[in-house]
């Protein structure tokens, strides 16, 4: 089952998840060979080391892609095994392909290994991206027997299986895709990893809800799990790093998709912002962080009149339950109400943010929308609002302003309690609460 609980005898639904139809007969993981369970023999002393050791840094494989380097904290770990999930034709397979085409023109050994895609539909990829030259060694298999064989011979340094979820082990019965075959298939590649040294990247499908399909003990047993996110209708990609054992867990790097594959973005806060409009209501620039890159964006609102009982509440690219805070703090503590409107909210270019640090930013862009009052173009907003409608201090707020200024912005409104040793040359304006910041903004607001 999904859960990984374990159950002693079949039953049609799992008490520890809800999963209907997915508990599934399995031998024991204790049992050997010969049958003998863990207390039936003895094993050998495992060797013990104390915390004072040190060990040398960890050696990388650089891909030549930075951002894609970024995202995984500098590089490519021998050994190690990353999982990359997304939604389908996002541009996974571009990306790996031409992450396998530069490992290989740079000397090292890269075997790409497709269960979806025949090997000549992969070279058709490989000629539009002008990867033809690259001396990446190319399969079509779904038998994983056959496939750690090969690796086994090859012994390559990096090697990227597309997808997880349509290989097959052919010592467990049940049919590729199903939660047995992912958790079998991707234990048996883990194990192959560490025993041989070789770095294998796993494509993993992802589900309705943006998850990655199979059992969570994926996630677990594997090193790095990497989400490719973007929306179809922009030509941004983001590869975001939710966890990794050798680097920052929230490192992200930044891609756009064009007619020659995916080009990294060295600068994503100029990109982000290049197409804003001038000092129109609404938008509002927010400076916030992604891992230990700043990274600039602009959060559009659009606020009307509601013909409906129950006003709209959309919201692209951030936490809707968020705004419905935002907008309950507005009212209750600002008595800005919002009831009988219609409340639209867009990150723009395709981005996510998560952090709280875009309160602010996102009440700014309300207000500035209800009262269709435009902020000062040069002027970025961060800082997270509490349920009293105080503003709290934030992390890394130096890096904000530092990019800010790099951008040509000259102010900025910040929570006043952060203490900051460095303003970068911009004029700060600090403000307690977000009811002094509207007045600062925009002046006395009618309820």
């Amino acid at each position: 089952m999904k859960c990984g609980a374990s159950h002693k005898k079949w039953a049609g639904r799992c008490d520890t998840c809800g999963d209907w139809n997915s508990i599934t007969e399995e031998a024991p993981l204790a049992a050997g060979p010969s049958g003998k369970t863990l207390g039936a023999s003895k094993g050998r002393k495992v060797a013990l080391g104390d915390l004072s050791e040190i060990d040398k840094p960890l050696p990388r494989m650089s891909s030549g892609i930075d951002e894609f380097d970024r995202a995984l904290g500098g590089g490519v770990v021998p050994a190690s095994v990353i999982l990359v999930g997304g939604d389908p034709g996002i541009g996974k397979s571009t990306l790996l392909l031409q992450a396998a085409a530069s490992f290989a023109r740079s000397g090292k050994k890269a075997i790409y290994v497709s269960g979806e895609e025949a090997p000549s539909q992969i070279r058709m990829r490989a000629q539009r991206l002008g990867l033809t030259d690259a001396p990446v060694k190319l399969a079509a298999e779904t038998n994983l027997r056959d496939i750690i064989t090969t690796l086994e011979n090859e012994r390559p340094d990096i090697a990227i299986i597309d997808s997880v979820q349509t290989m097959w082990a052919d010592n467990v019965d049940s049919a590729p895709g199903s939660v047995s075959q992912v958790r079998a298939t991707a234990h048996e590649l883990v194990t192959f990893a560490k025993r041989r040294g070789v770095a294998i990247v796993l494509v993993g499908h992802v589900t309705k809800e943006g998850q990655i399909a199979g059992p969570r003990v994926v996630e677990h047993m594997v090193d790095t799990v990497l989400y490719f996110e973007g929306e179809r209708g922009h030509q941004f990609r983001i590869l975001r790093a939710v966890k990794n054992r050798f680097g920052p867990a929230d490192e992200i790097g930044v891609f756009e998709m064009t007619g020659e594959g995916l080009q990294q973005v060295i600068n994503p806060s100029a990109l982000f912002l290049s197409d804003r409009e001038s000092q129109a209501s609404g938008s509002v620039v927010f400076a916030g962080m992604e891992g230990t890159r700043p990274v600039l964006v602009e959060i559009q609102a659009l606020v009307a009149q509601s013909s409906l009982g129950s006003p709209r509440r959309n919201v692209v690219g951030w936490d809707n339950s968020r705004l419905s805070m935002i907008l309950a703090v507005l009212e209750s503590r600002c008595g800005i109400g919002f009831g009988n409107m219609d409340v639209y909210l867009n990150i723009a270019g395709g981005m996510r943010i998560s952090e709280p640090a875009a309160d602010l930013a996102v009440a700014a862009a309300l207000v500035s929308a209800r009262e269709d009052i435009s902020l000062q173009k040069d002027t970025v907003v961060f800082g997270e609002i509490s349920l009293s409608g105080a503003l709290r201090p934030i992390a890394q707020a130096e890096n904000r302003l530092k990019e800010a200024k790099k951008l040509g912005f000259s102010a900025a409104f910040a929570p006043s309690m952060m203490k900051l040793a460095d303003k970068s040359g911009m004029k700060v304006h600090m403000v307690e609460d977000v009811g002094s910041f509207i007045t600062d903004c925009f002046g006395e607001i009618d309820a």
